[in-house]
């Protein structure tokens, strides 16, 4: 076994082309011949080269990868959006540096301070706080940062969401049409603008409606508090309805409601979450819930950014989706004729 690594210059004279036709062939989007890329790659193959892509960093100021951050993975919506972001983003010629942290600003700004030494072209913050002094440190390090499925009150960052407030109202409507007078909200982290806007739709559709909140627990996004927000609601002179603040939550508290309490879903109480996770629709859950269209979240999220990476000097965007409210069996449905009225 040869002791050094092979050089694209060896590649280059056994392939019989220049050495920057090599740089070209492993340069995603670079213009070269089909024929060229034949013969460099059956070189490549013969000898065992791989493209140092650090090096071409260095040398191009590009380093072809993307930062991403999130909080938690045990909400299935996160696995799936990572994924798809994934896949698009190499898709495009980029690879991914994936980051765990807390939802908390302080950890969130340590782990993109690190992101920032490995010289990412650009970050997408999932569901994540930020603090404006780590905005600032991005744009001045050129570095664009978009948020996926969370905004903040800075001009300066992109954010893409689904339409919360709006899947909100929808939600309360539903309720409202089906005849539910006595409404619960289970909220999740109140720090995050989705559990925000989510709730503030709902509250803001049932009070012009001349009902208020019957009662409201915090499960933070968590599985035992979201359960323990469901006993407590439960302890006393109980709702008949409740909108969880995601599917994740929902799922704990339709399990307590019916192995601890004994409770029948949609008959004694009709629950519905947010998000449309691959579980909502098994057959053990059969969720009512408001999509969150994700592969539109995903297309926006990714246009946005490679085209601040691209065009510096581009505004920041805002953009919310929204998403149908998934009519399944953890709710009383409401007549048939209002039924046009969620989707």
């Amino acid at each position: 076994m040869r002791s050094t690594k092979v050089t694209s210059s060896e590649v280059a004279r056994l392939a019989g082309v220049s050495q920057s036709a090599v740089s070209r062939v492993f340069t995603p989007g670079a213009s070269v011949s089909e024929n060229t890329v034949k013969k460099v790659r059956m070189a490549a193959d013969e000898l065992g080269y791989r493209p140092n892509v650090l090096a071409r960093a260095m040398v191009s100021g590009k380093s072809r990868m993307i930062g991403l951050v999130v909080a938690y993975l045990n909400n299935q919506f996160y696995p799936e959006a990572l994924e798809r972001l994934s896949n698009v983003l190499q898709q495009r010629g980029y690879h991914v540096l994936v980051f765990m942290t807390s939802t908390t600003a302080g950890n969130v700004d340590r782990v993109i301070e690190d992101l920032l030494d490995y010289q990412v072209d650009g970050i997408i913050a999932a569901s994540v706080a930020l603090s404006s002094e780590l905005s600032e440190s991005c744009l001045s390090a050129k570095v664009p940062l978009v948020m996926f499925n969370r905004a903040q009150d800075n001009p300066h960052l992109s954010a893409i969401t689904s339409a919360n407030a709006s899947g909100g109202r929808k939600v309360a409507r539903f309720f409202l049409a089906g005849g539910y007078r006595k409404v619960g909200y289970i909220a999740g982290w109140e720090g995050a603008s989705t559990q925000r806007d989510r709730e503030a739709g709902f509250v803001d559709e049932l009070e012009r409606a001349g009902v208020g909140l019957y009662s409201r627990e915090v499960g933070n996004f968590v599985t035992e508090e979201a359960q323990a927000a469901a006993r407590r609601m439960f302890r006393s002179d109980p709702p008949d309805a409740i909108f969880v603040a995601n599917d994740h939550m929902a799922f704990a508290v339709m399990d307590t409601l019916r192995y601890e309490l004994g409770m029948d879903l949609p008959g004694d109480v009709s629950i519905i979450g947010y998000d449309d996770v691959p579980a909502a629709a098994w057959p053990s859950y059969n969720l009512t819930t408001v999509r969150q269209p994700v592969n539109r979240l995903v297309a926006h999220t990714v246009d946005i950014l490679l085209d601040n990476i691209e065009n510096p000097d581009v505004k920041p965007q805002r953009i919310e989706i929204d998403g149908p409210l998934v009519i399944r069996n953890t709710a009383r449905v409401p007549r048939e004729e209002t039924i046009h009225e969620f989707r």
